[in-house]
């Protein structure tokens, strides 16, 4: 009898793991909201954040036991309708499903996603575990708003850095504005790599990158992912502590100059060909070539 209880459950632990819950449709209330920040305290405290273009997640220092390899880059979720699904879509049990709305099938992996960044010392980059201590300040509906904390990490035996970054996303725009304060156990200047991905689609095919030294800015034309599509990412920093690029295995990475202590401001955009605002490279790099940023903090 044991032993046909435990077939029994061997063969429906597979269909139980596959079940997927529907896609809920957004409320009339959701449908007027133009931006959203969600702690989804059900799957390890994915921190989601959107507004009515793009859609994006960090991941928590839970994820790092649940689901190895996890980063501290930021992830990019495609989507189609103006208003917010990131909730409603994870809870579906299969955020890499197109039900309509939007999917996510960028994969941070171990690279720095569209964004994430790092210490870059000795040709390495350096960089934290995932998100802790999150602040929301505003959670819609026209603006994403909120704070997070990265634990002191090691620079090689030089020195430990740890960081708070405040990420605001308001409606009508691709880029995440991200203020950036970095203290560390040493004064000296800081050399920082903002990165962009080089495989989160497709299995690892390389997209197209742009570099432009002369306004200090990289954008990303990912590859074809069947009927899913591409996906689009850029990084804009200050021309005032821009370097240089680099690159490392999993990065095309920006470099600026830092002071410990003192906030830094750049921007992180992501775009999905399917949405229909970007349908070639040419659209999304003349629309991040326009980009005006302001760099106070």
């Amino acid at each position: 009898m044991r032993r046909v209880l435990l077939a029994a459950l061997l063969i429906s632990a597979p269909a139980l793991a596959q079940d997927h819950a529907p896609l809920r449709p957004a409320t009339p209330n959701e449908q007027r909201a133009r931006a959203a920040v969600v702690i989804a305290d059900y799957r390890y405290g994915d921190l989601l954040w959107e507004n009515d273009r793009i859609a994006h997640r960090i991941y928590s220092r839970a994820l790092e036991t649940a689901e190895p390899p996890s980063s501290s880059g930021i992830d990019a979720w495609g989507k189609r309708v103006r208003w917010p699904y990131m909730d409603r879509q994870l809870r579906t049990g299969d955020q890499h499903a197109d039900n309509g709305e939007g999917l996510d099938f960028y994969n941070v992996g171990t690279g720095r996603g569209t964004g994430g960044l790092g210490i870059w010392y000795d040709n390495k980059l350096w960089t934290s575990r995932n998100y802790v201590r999150p602040h929301i300040l505003t959670a819609g509906p026209e603006v994403a708003d909120f704070t997070v904390d990265y634990d002191p990490w090691p620079i090689d035996t030089l020195r430990t850095v740890r960081e708070t970054r405040r990420f605001t996303l308001p409606a009508g725009t691709n880029f995440t504005r991200l203020t950036s304060t970095l203290t560390s156990s040493s004064e000296a200047e800081l050399i920082v790599g903002i990165g962009l991905s080089k495989r989160p689609i497709n299995g690892g095919a390389i997209g197209e990158i742009s570099k432009d030294a002369a306004n200090a800015r990289m954008s990303w034309w990912g590859p074809p992912d069947g009927a899913k599509g591409r996906m689009a990412a850029a990084v804009i920093v200050d021309p005032a502590a821009f370097i240089g690029f680099a690159e490392d295995a999993d990065n095309y990475l920006v470099l600026i100059r830092v002071t410990p202590g003192k906030p830094f401001v750049y921007y992180s955009g992501a775009a999905w060909d399917r949405r229909g605002d970007f349908a070639t490279r040419e659209a999304w790099e003349s629309y991040v070539a326009a980009q005006g940023p302001a760099f106070r903090p």
